[in-house]
């Protein structure tokens, strides 16, 4: 098929499946690194803008504005470009440059907070705070608000009817990140409404606030939330059976991993989740078909994540991870 807008581009990601023959199971893994935008926030980001304009909140030539760490404000860009949209995105340190730099790229305009903030500390209460009083100051302007907008679930709907029919309906689990929670709301409730045995496990970083843990400073980018701020509303405890924790050293090790033993550059949250499935799948929670996104590529994080200098001075390489992965993998 030929399509006349990037939009039309999202979608109908390829799954890579790993046999874990140990364990009876397969670890199947839904490359939405592939979507025009480098991410599977693209599917959100699209849903959001068209949901907004269909229902006059938005209107034709309007601003969009949005608080990011990289991924929903490059899918905000691509959307913007193919409506004739303008759109401010508002960052902050944690945001990886390069993400930045793709933004810049589509013609996003950039604002950073001000404020003085740890390196591994995400200032989203105060991108939250400038991205809602930009909107109401530029005439024509809507602050999307993914973490409480209702299109943000309601854009994954296409991913869980490839998912099922990629694998002939066949799975057994599903791992996701949890940021604002709109993927793993949208993914869970669809793969439920298919088969209610499906197991669902959330994972957010060590330092998130979601599944009510203590807060504290992380460097995984564009997933959990951070302390001091407020879980979103479309966070859905009830489609998700198991919330988890992993490491900013777990993540990034197994991203690394992936790229030396298998060919794949996945980002550091990506990273996080298949961790925490092949370490479920090892205990013996999850078995047969366990399917994970890949949230993002790796390409974004080659100064950070890929970079050994820069986890070596933040205390982030531990070979036993590694040697887990061996393991699990083998």
């Amino acid at each position: 098929m030929i399509f006349e807008n990037v939009s039309d581009l999202i979608g109908g990601t390829p799954i890579l499946g790993l046999p874990l023959p140990s364990y009876n199971s397969m670890l199947l893994l839904k490359m939405e690194k592939n979507n025009p935008g480098g991410s599977m926030k693209d599917r959100m980001a699209r849903s959001m803008v068209e949901a907004a304009l269909q229902s006059g909140r938005l209107k034709p030539g309007g601003v969009v504005v949005e608080s990011s760490s990289g991924n929903t404000g490059i899918g905000l860009a691509i959307a913007a470009i193919d409506r004739g949209l303008r759109f401010i995105a508002v960052v902050d340190h944690h945001a990886a440059p390069d993400k930045i730099a793709v933004m810049r790229a589509l013609g996003a305009e950039i604002r950073y907070v001000q404020g003085e903030y740890a390196e591994n500390e995400v200032a989203v209460v105060e991108r939250q705070r400038l991205a809602a009083e930009l909107a109401e100051q530029i005439p024509g302007a809507l602050f999307m608000n993914q973490s409480d907008n209702p299109a943000n679930p309601a854009g994954y709907a296409g991913f869980v009817r490839e998912a099922l029919a990629q694998t002939q309906g066949r799975l057994d689990a599903f791992v996701g990140c949890v940021g604002t929670g709109g993927s793993m709301a949208g993914i869970a409730r669809g793969l439920k409404q298919h088969r209610a045995e499906i197991t669902t496990i959330g994972v957010e970083p060590c330092g998130s606030i979601v599944f009510g843990q203590a807060g504290h400073p992380y460097y995984q980018s564009g997933t959990g939330t951070p302390k001091g701020d407020t879980v979103g509303l479309v966070v859905d405890y009830a489609s998700i059976d198991l919330g988890v924790q992993v490491s900013d050293a777990q993540a990034f090790e197994t991203a690394r991993y992936l790229a030396r033993r298998k060919g794949i550059l996945v980002g550091g949250s990506s990273g996080g989740a298949i961790y925490k499935a092949l370490e479920l799948i090892h205990s013996g929670r999850l078995r047969g078909q366990v399917l994970t996104p890949v949230a993002d590529g790796g390409e974004k994080y080659l100064h950070t994540v890929y970079n050994e200098d820069w986890l070596r001075e933040r205390e982030l390489l531990d070979p036993r991870i590694a040697a887990n992965l061996s393991r699990w993998l083998s």
